[in-house]
């Protein structure tokens, strides 16, 4: 087995840390106390390709494999998880599901514009009374023949007063469950479509989330991605892929902390030497590296099966599962190593802390993701 990387995906992994450290540390501390969205970033990571990185190079994208969009989301994820967010969704959520079930009118109208950087798309699935029980959607599209009328409330949208372009889940015919869903494109003007306040966060602070708003929202029928009912599965197997793109910001906020401890436990002393030379202190770290190493193997795993076809929801769901573990631990334990410093924001560890909760709840909660490793292992 070949754990080796490419001379390519080797490259884009350099790319996107010179990129990180360049271009995303400066300000990241200041963006998150203000809450501000990292706008030239993200139109400085279109320009580089990372918008669209798996989108075939006709519609604009940079044709790469899934392995190599882990590996720029490790990167971007060890300096700051708000940018690396709006890679993930528009990358997994947003530009996949449109080129992997999209219409070919769809994929030039939207697709081209979105693997580009030129605009930013959103993902609208969870609701005040559905989140991780997605089959209870309110959001209604009710079938005008030539059109849906949308009315309902999406919340926790990511990216959601910058994006131009909101799949949306909506539910068509209730007394046919999951199979009377749909997926609409809604463009941001539409009448009837209304943005909600920001929410105030823990961490990712820098993302735009919001709440949005439909009421009698006219969607043409040719918004609709795939067959009348097909928008459960869409959702399902989009946040199947999504959760890899998590997996990878869950494992650089983990890799991003322990790199912070351990460089500051070669420096700060106490006792007469390095805090590295305790035992405690060491231990820790050992503890950590071999944590990071192993949710890395399995991102990289869960990439490696999406890249050959493979059927891919195990390995996801196990690779996002731990590498969210992983995040929070090695986080709270890198805020421990720098002592008070870790405390205060000058030192990034806190803000790191803050950001690797949210990979154990959104794209599916680690109990969702409980729920679909063991009913996939109880089926052999």
């Amino acid at each position: 087995m070949d754990f080796s990387l490419s001379e390519e995906q080797l490259m884009i992994q350099e790319a996107a840390r010179d990129f990180a450290q360049n271009e995303l540390l400066p300000g990241v501390i200041e963006r998150d106390d203000a809450q501000k969205f990292p706008t030239e970033q993200v139109k400085k990571m279109g320009e580089l390709g990372f918008m669209g990185m798996m989108v075939d190079p006709k519609y604009g994208g940079s044709g790469l494999d899934t392995v190599s969009y882990a590996l720029v989301m490790e990167e971007l994820s060890k300096i700051d998880a708000s940018a690396s967010v709006v890679v993930s969704v528009n990358n997994s959520l947003v530009c996949w599901g449109l080129e992997a079930y999209g219409s070919e009118a769809q994929k030039q109208k939207y697709l081209t514009r979105l693997a580009t950087g030129e605009i930013i798309g959103a993902f609208c699935l969870s609701e005040p009374e559905a989140g991780s029980d997605a089959t209870s959607q309110k959001t209604t599209a009710i079938d005008k023949g030539d059109h849906y009328i949308l009315n309902g409330t999406k919340n926790w949208i990511t990216n959601g007063s910058t994006a131009e372009v909101y799949l949306v889940i909506a539910q068509t015919d209730r007394e046919k469950g999951h199979k009377g869903i749909n997926a609409l494109i809604v463009e941001k003007g539409m009448e009837g479509f209304e943005i909600g306040p920001k929410e105030n966060k823990l961490g990712i602070r820098g993302s735009d989330t919001h709440s949005l708003n439909f009421n009698d929202v006219k969607i043409p029928k040719e918004n609709r991605i795939g067959d009348d009912g097909f928008g459960f599965k869409f959702a399902m197997k989009t946040l199947s892929g999504g959760r890899i793109g998590i997996a990878a910001q869950a494992l650089g906020i983990a890799a991003g902390a322990y790199e912070l401890a351990k460089k500051y436990s070669k420096e700060r002393k106490a006792f007469g030497t390095e805090i590295a030379n305790h035992q405690a202190i060491a231990f820790k770290l050992a503890d950590m590296h071999t944590q990071i190493e192993a949710a890395r193997l399995l991102v990289y795993k869960a990439a490696n099966d999406k890249d050959n076809g493979g059927n891919y929801d195990l390995s996801s769901a196990m690779a996002k599962l731990y590498a969210s573990q992983v995040a929070m631990e090695t986080t709270v334990e890198a805020v421990q190593i720098h002592g008070g410093n870790g405390f205060v924001k000058d030192y990034h560890v806190e803000r790191l802390m803050r950001d690797a909760k949210i990979t154990q709840i959104y794209e599916g909660t680690s109990e969702i993701q409980k729920i679909v490793i063991s009913r996939s292992i109880l089926r052999d």
